[in-house]
């Protein structure tokens, strides 16, 4: 079962965030955070995926607050305007909304987050710099080199492509020898390779990722 909420950050701030419960008890509580192009049909759909498996999911909607109700697809041009947008978000804004996510969810257990592209940079540095979480799964995030020097509150395990250039391998297996408890996994794909809306997708390599990152959510969150 699914439907909308709104949240209130600590500055007052309200946005929506897209819920996804499981049946029964839930095994804890998961932050999904969207890639640029807003909680879409896939992010609602990985929400989904993991309320499958038993936990509750949100996913917050983190352009809300330069473009309201913001989605959109894949194509050149989508992703151009995508990517302006990205860059008018403060990433200290995302991180009072996803504090907001992580305090409305807690009580259905330990809290895990798991982000996709922009917000694979985003989950990291909520592992980072946020309390109240018990593991982080950044996908691909582009920036992470660039926080490189953080150190993560929380267990965190990556998934990237050995031909992504956003981030480069070498910029994630830099961040892995600084902090070494973090899990680094790399495929044989490129960016995005966990979407299937998207052509990188590589259904292998997602199947792994996802599979891991299951096991490690278990053991992590419930």
């Amino acid at each position: 079962m699914s439907s909308l909420i709104t949240l209130t950050s600590s500055d007052g701030f309200q946005l929506p965030a897209y819920v996804a419960q499981p049946t029964g008890t839930p095994r804890g509580a998961l932050v999904i955070v969207q890639e640029i192009f807003g909680v879409n049909s896939h992010i609602r759909a990985v929400a989904d995926g993991y309320a499958a498996d038993g936990f509750l999911a949100i996913a917050p909607a983190l352009f809300e607050r330069v473009s309201p109700g913001f989605e959109t697809g894949y194509t050149p041009e989508e992703i151009a305007a995508s990517r302006e947008l990205m860059a008018k978000v403060s990433i200290d804004d995302a991180l009072k909304d996803v504090a907001a996510c992580i305090d409305s969810v807690k009580s259905a257990g330990r809290v895990g987050i798991v982000g996709y592209c922009w917000g694979g940079t985003v989950a990291w540095l909520a592992a980072t710099r946020l309390a109240g979480l018990a593991c982080a799964v950044p996908y691909y995030g582009g920036q992470m080199g660039k926080y490189s020097n953080e150190t993560p509150r929380c267990p965190v395990m990556g998934h990237f492509g050995e031909h992504d250039t956003m981030p480069a391998p070498d910029q994630i297996r830099a961040l892995v020898d600084i902090h070494p408890s973090v899990s680094a996994y790399f495929y044989s794909a490129g960016h995005g390779f966990n979407c299937d809306q998207r052509g990188s997708f590589d259904a292998a390599a997602s199947a792994l990722a996802r599979e891991r990152t299951l096991a490690f959510l278990t053991e992590q969150v419930g």
